[in-house]
């Protein structure tokens, strides 16, 4: 008996089904970090979708291609060169949703998911302490960090019956919580319709889900730490 209990000891225990972002059924697009880059030359043409929905996002005209940096895995984009990266697809998230990202912006007013299609839908930096949700024509919505500024961070934005919160770097901000109801439209990484609001700066990985939970935030905010 002492044997098997020295077996079992918590030391050599091993886990078992370890967490990953497809664990959850509801992943809806994944860009994941140094996987799925399509390079040409030294620029990303294309970002496959590691879930198992084919939302990847691809770029043909050379000067709108994002740099990567290999070591990294960091997408750059420049706003001037209105640099993005779009899918054919159409992502919709009618209620639940949680974004994740590890993200690092170096200006303001930078749409970093958006959709170009369609008016009206974003996600952006509007200063270094917000930033705006707009979707279904509605106005727009802040979300503000309650102290400090934005900078390299890993964000995760969640709506959860209609009700949204921002989190940086693993801490929930309740500064602002608002109230959006209606269906968010994605199709663009790094700028929004049409080719306006560019973003500057760069991302290395980013989750799309289409439930929320706080078990989910706390993985994904483990995960994204670590990138």
């Amino acid at each position: 008996m002492l044997a098997l209990k020295q077996a079992l000891s918590l030391p050599s225990l091993k886990k078992i089904g370890a967490w990953t972002p497809p664990s959850i059924s509801s992943l809806v697009a994944w860009y994941k970090n140094k996987e799925g880059i399509d390079i040409t030359g030294t620029d990303v043409s294309g970002w496959l979708d590691s879930s198992n929905n084919s939302y990847d996002m691809a770029q043909a005209t050379a000067s709108e291609m994002p740099a990567y940096d290999v070591s990294t895995g960091a997408l750059t984009f420049v706003s001037a060169n209105t640099q993005n990266l779009q899918t054919t697809g159409q992502i919709s998230l009618t209620g639940d949703f949680t974004l994740g990202l590890r993200i690092n912006t170096s200006t303001t007013n930078g749409s970093f998911l958006a959709d170009n299609t369609t008016a009206n839908e974003f996600f952006k930096y509007s200063s270094s302490t917000r930033i705006l949700f707009k979707i279904a024509g509605s106005s727009s919505t802040a979300l503000d960090l309650d102290s400090g500024t934005f900078g390299d961070d890993y964000i995760i934005i969640t709506r959860v019956s209609n009700v949204l919160t921002l989190w940086q770097n693993g801490v929930a901000q309740t500064a602002t919580t608002p109230t959006v109801v209606g269906t968010s439209l994605i199709d663009v990484i790094g700028l929004r319709r049409v080719d306006l609001n560019g973003f500057d700066g760069t991302i290395k990985e980013i989750l799309i889900y289409s439930v929320a939970s706080p078990v989910l935030t706390g993985q994904l905010n483990t995960r994204l730490a670590s990138i």
